[in-house]
């Protein structure tokens, strides 16, 4: 399973998932340490588009691995979201725009979502952990506690 949390910088994604990835036991992928890794601070469209296609790469597989992944990155078209191909998006919608103009004038938002957080609460990463295990019992995945996952 491939788990997108997108939204503007300082949307809280970071926040959100990765103590939500440790939770679960999933592997977690934060778009900045990628970037870092592979030393690709190129925002362009072109390096957004290359970014969306190294974070699917890298999701995918830690799904082939037999584990989740948690991916935290901005994500910011549809596009890039098409690209990641996510099994269950988490928009954390609680800011209107980030510091960041070029990504405020291109974050389109999306128009479909598993999860949205309007507005941040203390136990999100719990609520989240239930909305999951629901969507994972009701497409009849294998296991019915995200959980056992791990």
């Amino acid at each position: 399973m491939k788990c997108l949390v997108m939204g503007l910088p300082g949307s809280g994604k970071t926040t959100l998932s990765k103590p939500f990835a440790e939770l679960i036991g999933a592997v977690y992928l934060n778009a900045d340490e990628v970037r870092k890794k592979y030393d690709d601070w190129d925002f362009t469209i072109e390096g957004r588009l290359r970014q969306a296609y190294r974070m699917s790469h890298l999701a995918d597989g830690a799904v082939l691995a037999g584990k989740i992944a948690v991916a935290d990155f901005v994500c910011p078209t549809k596009e890039t979201r098409d690209i990641f191909n996510a099994d269950y998006t988490i928009f954390m919608d609680t800011i209107d725009k980030s510091e960041y103009e070029d990504t405020n004038s291109l974050f389109e938002p999306p128009e479909k979502v598993n999860y949205h957080v309007a507005k941040w609460f203390d136990d999100t990463d719990q609520q989240l952990l239930e909305a999951v295990q629901g969507w994972m019992r009701k497409n009849g995945l294998q296991k019915t506690n995200i959980t056992d996952a791990r």
